[in-house]
């Protein structure tokens, strides 16, 4: 695994996910995030108690093609510690989306376990875009085990993969 690490001066954030698949919501938050920092690197997590629809490489690929048009963002997937592998990059900035209030709460959880993990950690949470705020990986995936079609709630390039899968 290729390691993309914040050079001197330069600001690299980490949005980490499972991406099963990316839906518009996820290319929101990204499209935003990588005009806030110098560099934005997607973490795409290999997390086995998911059970994920796509595997860690067919996720990846699919982050890859819907990022294609933004120059400093990268994907990399990653197992393991969250914490372990923002380590790894030497970044010290995590950005989460929240869609709901319930997204909120458990991303303030998941602040005071990283924080507390790694200290020197900032967090920025951005709200995603209000009209795509009813999209979750979950109900995309519901939508594709039943032969549906996505292409309303997934970036252009996912939505031709996911049929290729």
């Amino acid at each position: 695994m290729t390691e993309l690490k914040s050079a001197a001066g330069s600001r690299l954030a980490v949005f980490p996910g499972t991406f099963d698949p990316p839906t518009l919501g996820h290319f929101d938050i990204i499209k935003r995030a990588s005009r806030l920092f110098d560099q934005l690197l997607i973490g795409c997590a290999n997390s086995p108690s998911k059970h994920t629809y796509f595997s860690l490489e067919e996720r990846s690929e699919m982050l890859r093609e819907c990022c294609r048009s933004l120059p400093n963002v990268h994907v990399m997937g990653f197992s393991g510690l969250l914490v372990d592998f923002l380590k790894e990059q030497q970044a010290q900035v995590l950005v989460r989306g929240v869609r709901t209030v319930a997204d909120y709460d458990y991303e303030i959880q998941l602040t005071g376990m990283y924080r507390t993990m790694m200290p020197e950690l900032e967090i920025v949470l951005l709200p995603t875009s209000g009209e795509l705020s009813f999209i979750s990986s979950t109900l995309v995936r519901e939508v594709l085990i039943h032969h549906g079609d996505i292409s309303a709630f997934v970036p252009e390039a996912v939505a031709g993969l996911a049929r290729a899968y």
